[in-house]
């Protein structure tokens, strides 16, 4: 991603003072085509959207945004001579584009040929929004079990959990549709495989408790990446389970069943009243957190929403961001 100086100032004040209309969205493509060349400028090669999305969030957080906050992507699609991506921001959904090289960043597209005028690319207030303070914090990470992102955010809050388990109600909820009354009528994003684990880990965490988080972190590092194949996805969730000492048929007889159907429809019905539609997104007291994805930025906002901060707060985790901590799956 290498817009010129120019640009860059443009896009900021887009994220920086929440100034952004037509006129600024025409400056920045005229900028933008006019440094790098008008007959070079978005013919480079080609990069993969999940590629160039991740990059561009990046960049963008790299370079354009208001220190101490971030930019989070949610999805990317093929808009013929352009991708859109569609972004986080201080819970407004941003829309930005780029050429398909991902050399060029640009905050609206005009379409010549519609009729209807201009179209203005959404306003960012820089305020943050305050916590909201509790005795006891309810902290609701919505994930899907088979996105990448969803996966990540789980190992980070896994520390956080140990840390503040016992202060704080730090719980895992699934997004996916319930269309009927079997666990056969579950819609997730990533397919049936996905939908079943959802109800697997839910059915987990009901009964085995005290197991939960070990059985995510070893599924998440052993299983998860051969979810596409669903013999080697079988078998290592039941190593997994018997490693563990978790009684395999009795989850099987609760997911498949109205039990976990019942579980992940109370998940699906947070999911709506938070407005949880990608994975991961973390609400702490209903407030969603928009930081950064590592242990100590989750603790920091965690402790933030005490009233009155235990002990453990003190206690500094890993600040340590992956190198994909900005995408989302939705």
């Amino acid at each position: 991603m290498t817009p010129d100086t120019k640009t860059d100032k443009k896009i900021s004040l887009f994220f920086n003072k929440g100034i952004i209309a037509l006129i600024a969205g025409i400056c920045i493509i005229l900028i933008a085509f006019l440094a790098m060349g008008m007959q070079q400028a978005g013919q480079g090669t080609v990069v993969p959207p999940s590629v160039c999305g991740e990059r561009t969030i990046s960049y963008i957080n790299n370079n354009l945004v208001t220190a101490g906050t971030t930019v989070e992507l949610t999805s990317i699609a093929d808009k013929g001579g352009l991708y859109e991506i569609k972004s986080l921001y201080q819970l407004k959904e941003i829309t930005l584009y780029t050429s398909k090289d991902c050399t060029l960043l640009f905050t609206n597209a005009i379409t010549m040929d519609a009729s209807g005028g201009s179209q203005q690319a959404p306003q960012v207030t820089q305020a943050a929004v305050a916590p909201v303070t509790s005795a006891r914090p309810a902290v609701d990470l919505y994930v899907m079990s088979f996105c990448p992102y969803g996966t990540q955010a789980e190992t980070v809050m896994g520390p956080v959990f140990e840390l503040l388990r016992t202060k704080t109600d730090i719980r895992i909820r699934y997004i996916a549709t319930i269309t009927g009354t079997t666990a056969g009528s579950v819609d997730s994003l990533h397919g049936p495989a996905e939908a079943n684990e959802d109800l697997q880990q839910l059915c987990i965490n009901k009964y085995y408790p005290e197991k939960y988080w070990a059985y995510l972190n070893t599924f998440n590092n052993d299983c998860y990446p051969s979810w596409q194949n669903t013999a080697l996805l079988e078998s290592c969730r039941k190593n997994t389970t018997a490693a563990l000492s978790i009684d395999s048929e009795k989850i099987d007889s609760c997911a498949g069943g109205t039990e976990g159907l019942e579980l992940l429809r109370s998940d699906e019905t947070a999911s709506a009243k938070d407005g949880a539609s990608a994975s991961p997104m973390l609400f702490i007291n209903g407030v969603l957190y928009s930081g950064s994805r590592t242990p100590e930025a989750y603790k920091q906002a965690i402790c933030n929403s005490f009233e009155t901060p235990p002990a453990e707060c003190s206690t500094i985790l890993s600040s340590q961001t992956a190198a994909s901590a900005t995408g989302g799956c939705g």
